[in-house]
């Protein structure tokens, strides 16, 4: 999404106009689904996709032709089964794609371009959301508990129903929206710089999460061996607090080279506030583990908070394959959890 948005502010500056191009709806089995964005200037698609094949053809198609008509409107798609063999595709499904032009002159859009660049720095719930009353005249916005909305104008009973954990179509207040989340609060801190880190920083940065990692060992904390990590981090295992700070918001995954170590770090874990703890091991270890624990004085609820096995249950035996399925685990709450303070809004 950054890159996105780096790559249409880079354009206005130039003065080239562009084309946002955006999946709103999904149904079926098709490509991407709503939230997918792709960016296209006069030299053709520049950043993103919105799943390739013959949909994200046919839309590059289309946005050149309204680089010269400069109106936006939207297109619906459907992917019948019966059409797949001529489509190209193999799957089918139906969905709608907005394509907004955007004057490189449009001071007020490249002021809203800043103002998402700039909240996607920030440690904060924010969502992007559009109207889409009228199709031909879409007006888009940014909202941030901290620095309010920017580019719509709604009130706190119309803004409430559009803060929610994923992409959508919404009714409020007499009008349509597409709202979706631009940034979800907190940071995965992952103990240990192992295989099973190095395959998770990848999957996990790239569906938006921020990465921190620590280990121990210096050719474990290893930007080299982390390029997607926001930070790399070689600290002590026994006092991970001099090291990182894990407030409410952030994810801790604990994945060192051995159960002490991960003991040791679980400990000091659960005296944070993080909203999710998870642990690699086996039953067998979390039952002796949990019983170390209540020996140093954790109390039995709070190992109540702890995900372990760590990940949802594929059936996974490879450090990639875990990956996966600490990933899948991660999604579940970080949506639960953003519907959660949505609803506090």
């Amino acid at each position: 999404m950054k890159g996105l948005f780096q790559a249409l502010r880079q354009c206005m500056l130039d003065g080239d106009n562009t084309v946002l191009v955006t999946v709103i709806a999904s149904s079926g089995s098709t490509p991407r689904g709503a939230g997918a964005r792709m960016l296209v200037s006069k030299n053709g698609r520049l950043y993103g996709t919105i799943g390739g094949g013959i949909i994200e053809y046919k839309a590059g198609q289309l946005a050149e032709e309204i680089l010269k008509d400069k109106r936006s409107y939207t297109k619906g798609y459907k992917l019948a089964p019966k059409q797949v063999e001529d489509l190209g595709m193999i799957c089918g499904g139906d969905v709608v794609v907005y394509y907004q032009f955007v004057s490189a002159g449009e001071q007020s859009f490249l002021s809203l371009v800043e103002r998402i660049l700039t909240l996607l720095d920030n440690d904060e719930d924010s969502w992007i959301i559009t109207d889409i009353t009228d199709e031909t005249a879409w007006s888009m916005g940014v909202y941030s508990k901290t620095t309010g909305m920017a580019g719509l104008e709604l009130s706190e009973n119309e803004l409430e129903p559009l803060l929610k954990g994923r992409s959508l179509q919404i009714n409020a207040g007499g009008k349509k929206y597409y709202t979706e989340p631009l940034v979800r609060a907190g940071k995965v801190v992952i103990f240990g710089g192992g295989h099973i880190a190095q395959e998770l920083v990848p999957v996990i940065a790239h569906i938006g999460f921020r990465c921190t990692v620590m280990d121990d060992r210096k050719e474990f904390a290893n930007s080299k061996l982390f390029p997607m990590a926001d930070d790399v981090i070689v600290g002590n295992f026994e006092k991970i607090h001099e090291s990182v700070v894990v407030t409410e918001n952030d994810y801790v995954v604990i994945a060192t080279r051995g159960h002490n170590y991960d003991l040791i770090v679980q400990e000091q874990a659960l005296r944070t506030p993080a909203c999710y703890i998870g642990v690699i091991g086996s039953r067998q270890k979390i039952a002796k583990t949990n019983a170390r624990l209540l020996e140093a004085g954790i109390p039995k609820e709070a190992l109540e908070r702890v995900y372990t096995p760590i990940g949802v249950s594929i059936k996974a035996e490879t450090p990639a394959e875990i990956a996966i399925s600490i990933a899948g685990e991660l999604i579940m709450v970080r949506a639960w959890r953003t519907e959660q303070r949505a609803a506090t809004v």
